[in-house]
């Protein structure tokens, strides 16, 4: 991988110049985390964390699913199965494990499966829908771990996987935290027709989700229609895969990420996922997802067959924003809270709010 990203020619001056990061990732940019992933990444020293973690793999037909699992020495702990999505995987939730185990208080089981297709997992055959995965991962936490009920949280494509857990598997699903959800984003037309009155701070969560909209989705097209040309295009191609994948980490986070607190979300996390999703060779399979199951984002709200309680947090700088009036039609909505740092990638943007809010769980189970 080293040889390949040494010889990798990039340019050595901007071939647009004046033209701003809405357009993508920067040379500027692309060449400093190209350098730091050739001179300060150490991927021995990175697996060596990876491999602290408990990892399984379990044939669940038609797939093998791998997913990590650490329980809480303490009695009563809640069972919680955590759904990362893209471009993300399971590194994103190594912040929480420990703090969500080790609190006497409010313990909890921690199940972290790679979606198909991601990281470990096998990918899945070309019919495969996440309502899919949602049945396969409820077989996992019943029939495999033996959990009669639980938990889940759900991100990205996680929250599609999450949703149909709380809405069709609602006698095994007793709660569910959501930063994100399976509908498409209201606008402010919506806002203003409807006479919803929104905080300074989702105010402003909604105008990024309307510049995300207008400016930010591309990628979504494409790895939807095409994502074998994108897939092609990056595969063996480990600069390719970091311009596209580090672009959306630079982007969907806080801009103060990994320089300040609560944040966790360094270069080295970005360097450490995209070195994950090269080695695997998951690339094209994870992008694959999109065109695999286009209906996973749903146009019309819908409420979940179930009446157990629904918890949302939204972070500053995430792409999506449903104000409190649409989340209370689609599920029991027990919290709703706006933080006023992180983005896409909570867990580790700010993990310490994330797990504030998991631990919200416990007063309903």
């Amino acid at each position: 991988m080293l040889s390949m990203i040494q010889s990798y020619r990039l340019p050595s001056k901007p071939q647009f110049p004046g033209v701003n990061e809405s357009f993508g990732i920067t040379v500027e940019n692309l060449t400093s985390l190209r350098d730091t992933w050739l001179h300060n990444f150490n991927w021995e020293q990175e697996q060596a964390l990876i491999n602290q973690l408990n990892h399984y793999t379990i044939n669940l037909p038609p797939l093998q699913i791998h997913f990590i699992h650490h329980k809480s020495a303490h009695p009563n702990s809640i069972p919680i199965l955590l759904l990362h999505g893209w471009p993300g995987s399971f590194l994103e939730f190594i912040p929480l494990i420990q703090p969500l185990i080790s609190d006497p208080k409010t313990p909890f089981d921690i199940i972290i499966p790679s979606l198909p297709g991601f990281a470990f997992s096998s990918s899945p055959p070309g019919n495969w829908t996440l309502d899919d995965t949602a049945r396969l991962f409820n077989t996992l936490m019943t029939d495999i771990l033996g959990y009669e009920t639980y938990a889940v949280h759900g991100t990205s494509h996680g929250v599609p996987v999450g949703f149909t857990l709380y809405d069709e598997f609602n006698k095994s699903v007793r709660a569910a935290h959501f930063v994100f959800m399976p509908f498409y984003p209201v606008d402010g037309g919506w806002i203003d027709k409807n006479g919803v009155v929104l905080s300074e701070l989702e105010r402003f969560e909604l105008e990024r989700a309307e510049e995300w909209g207008r400016e930010g989705n591309g990628y979504f097209v494409i790895q939807s229609t095409k994502p074998n040309t994108v897939g092609l295009a990056m595969y063996d191609n480990p600069v390719g895969q970091l311009a596209w994948i580090g672009e959306k980490y630079i982007d969907w986070s806080d801009p103060n990420a990994g320089n300040m607190n609560p944040s966790l979300l360094t270069t080295n996390e970005i360097l450490r996922a995209v070195s994950l999703y090269y080695l695997t060779n998951t690339f094209n399979s994870a992008i694959y997802t999109y065109a695999q199951d286009p209906g996973a984002w749903e146009s019309q709200y819908r409420r979940a067959r179930t009446d157990a309680p629904m918890l949302v947090s939204f972070f500053k700088y995430n792409v999506g924003f449903w104000p409190r009036e649409i989340m209370e039609t689609v599920g029991n909505l027990t919290l709703y809270r706006n933080h006023e740092f992180g983005g896409n990638f909570a867990g580790l943007d700010n993990p310490a709010a994330l797990v504030g809010d998991l631990r919200e769980i416990a007063k309903y189970w």
